[in-house]
């Protein structure tokens, strides 16, 4: 594969580096709304810190292969996220759930824009890849923590699944093989934060809540089943 928009990781790094900035930006934006303590910028500032240590401990080629127009999009999907991290932490209520709905909600519309891109400039990478599927990750975590305040700590199945499933392959290798494609999988993956975000809305009555999540759970917990039990039962 061609190294796409950059033939260094100077690139990538320019961008990351970009994206701190704009994370002071985004937690600057939602304490100019609704207020932010500091607990609130810490939580935010420490999430971008993590994402720029473990991207930029990664080696200079795949730094390199990442860089470009979908890695921006992400970076800028891991800046919402930090902005939705603050606001969680921060216990949000009225006002703050108005805005984290709201920048929740441009994240994932922005979700699938990094991989069309990537695709199209010919810059698909394993990093991106990663990279893309741990923001939706901690996304859909950070939002079943907000949502299992109103109904309970089942929800909290929905965010630590998949972090649940990665130790577990840690334990039993056969979990980590690659998995073939399937549509269902990534239908299931993409409407998990849908309706969470929709579930944490003002508007939304408790009971239609409880349904929504309901389903995402339910749906979820068969995709993981499918998978584990193609993992163990077929030969890799």
């Amino acid at each position: 594969m061609a190294i796409g928009t950059y033939t260094t990781s100077a690139g990538f790094d320019r961008e990351l580096v970009g994206a701190g900035a704009a994370q002071l930006v985004v937690l600057g934006g939602v304490a100019a709304c609704v207020g932010l303590t500091p607990v609130g910028w810490l939580a935010g500032l420490a999430f971008a810190l993590v994402v720029g240590l473990l991207l930029g401990r990664h080696d200079a080629v795949g730094r390199a292969l990442a860089a470009g127009a979908a890695n921006r999009v992400t970076l800028a999907r891991a800046t919402l996220v930090g902005g939705v991290t603050a606001l969680v932490v921060e216990g949000a209520t009225g006002p703050r759930i108005v805005v984290l709905v709201t920048i929740g909600s441009v994240a994932l519309a922005l979700d699938g824009l990094d991989g069309y891109l990537a695709r199209r400039n010919n810059t698909v990478s394993a990093l991106g890849a990663r990279f893309d599927m741990e923001v939706d990750a901690f996304l859909i975590l950070v939002l079943s923590v907000l949502v299992c305040r109103s109904l309970g700590a089942w929800v909290l199945a929905i965010g630590l699944m998949r972090y649940a499933f990665v130790a577990a392959a840690a334990v039993v290798p056969r979990l980590g093989a690659q998995l073939p494609f399937s549509r269902a999988r990534k239908v299931v993956a993409a409407m998990q934060g849908g309706l969470l975000v929709a579930a944490a809305a003002p508007f939304v009555p408790l009971q239609v809540a409880v349904l929504l999540v309901a389903v995402a759970l339910v749906a979820l917990v068969w995709s993981f089943g499918r998978d584990v039990r193609w993992l163990l039962t077929n030969p890799n």
